[in-house]
């Protein structure tokens, strides 16, 4: 198969795990970058190992060598730079959240079907063996009927200057590490007899950080009447990414279905009897690059896709809404 040919905007932290060690492990070529810090830009493309370093974000989408942009731009940057490079015929990786609320997300969709572009929402963790397995689980009945589903997003608090900390960067504990919570929970959505319904949802914010959800925890529930419930928060005293699943003859839990290449066990309790599953500590991010070149080269399709995206869009605004908070704005910015 052809390597994949990568544009990156910004210089962003999560790209040497999201993108850079993945690129060089299956033979994706990096070909282009650009960032605001044009020092910091060099020192990426330095280390990375990136072919040429342009002058801005707009290069990139416009260099006739890059077909996949990978998005790692602040929150509320995500919907206007898709949009840019649908508009240059790029296919995109782009970080979650996908856009700032759902009216931005089917924005994006709809250009890019429109286009014959694929955006792709960058939940590494659903192509692991990990979750792949949580899933066979929960639908082998083994655990017997599933009862109730749980997904922790919990995370010590970013440095004060973070944009997560940024409410017109769309930040907030929901948007950053909870839309993770909430895809897990959609992910038992063909089991469950089809997508959870937010039914209730609280938030808190921190006083330093007026506007931005510093936690957020919420019910669901799906068309069977089976629950789910998340806790997401950016000011938790450790990390803590845990899935469990609970079924009338046992539970299925993995501790880190997230960030399977640090803990990638799968433990299953069924009465006094428990075993753990270990299913490899190869980087979720590589799975997903692998399950890009596939999708470009050959059509096969991504279960992140736009049309996933959008939904997921539509559970964070009507939890927002529950919590009694609006949904994000689009970003304004002419140079976005």
């Amino acid at each position: 198969m052809e390597p994949l040919r990568i544009g990156v905007l910004g210089a962003a932290r999560i790209s040497e795990a999201a993108i850079v060690r993945p690129a060089h492990e299956t033979g994706a070529r990096l070909v282009a970058v650009a960032a605001r810090d044009p020092e910091r830009a060099r020192e990426f493309a330095r280390d990375a190992g990136v072919e040429r370093l342009l002058a801005d974000y707009q290069a990139v989408l416009d260099d006739p060598e890059v077909e996949v942009v990978y998005n790692p731009l602040p929150n509320g940057l995500h919907g206007p730079w898709n949009l840019r490079a649908i508009a240059a015929g790029k296919h995109v990786l782009t970080e979650k959240p996908y856009a700032s609320n759902v009216d931005e997300a089917r924005q994006v969709r709809d250009a890019a079907a429109a286009a014959g572009i694929h955006v792709i929402e960058a939940f590494h963790y659903r192509y692991h063996p990990v979750m792949n397995r949580v899933l066979e689980l929960a639908a082998s009945g083994e655990i017997g009927d599933v009862e109730y589903v749980e997904a922790r997003m919990l995370m010590p608090p970013p440095p004060a200057g973070d944009p997560r900390w940024v409410a017109a960067l769309a930040g907030g504990s929901l948007m950053d590490v909870g839309c993770y919570a909430v895809h897990g929970i959609r992910d038992f959505a063909d089991l469950l007899g089809g997508e959870p319904v937010p039914v209730t949802a609280r938030a808190g914010e921190l006083p330093a950080h007026p506007g931005v959800d510093a936690w957020l925890a919420g019910d669901l529930e799906y068309p069977n009447g089976v629950m789910a419930h998340l806790e997401t928060s950016m000011t938790h005293g450790r990390w803590d990414f845990s899935l469990r699943v609970v079924g009338a003859r046992g539970e299925v839990f993995a501790p880190a279905y997230v960030l399977p290449h640090t803990d990638d066990r799968v433990i299953v309790t069924i009465g006094t009897q428990q075993r753990t599953e270990e299913l490899g500590r190869k980087s979720t991010y590589t799975y997903q690059l692998e399950a890009m070149a596939r999708l470009v080269r050959e059509g096969a399709p991504m279960p992140t896709d736009s049309d996933d995206a959008v939904t997921t869009m539509e559970v964070i605004d009507e939890l927002y809404a529950l919590a009694g908070r609006s949904p994000h704005m689009t970003f304004e910015d002419s140079d976005a």
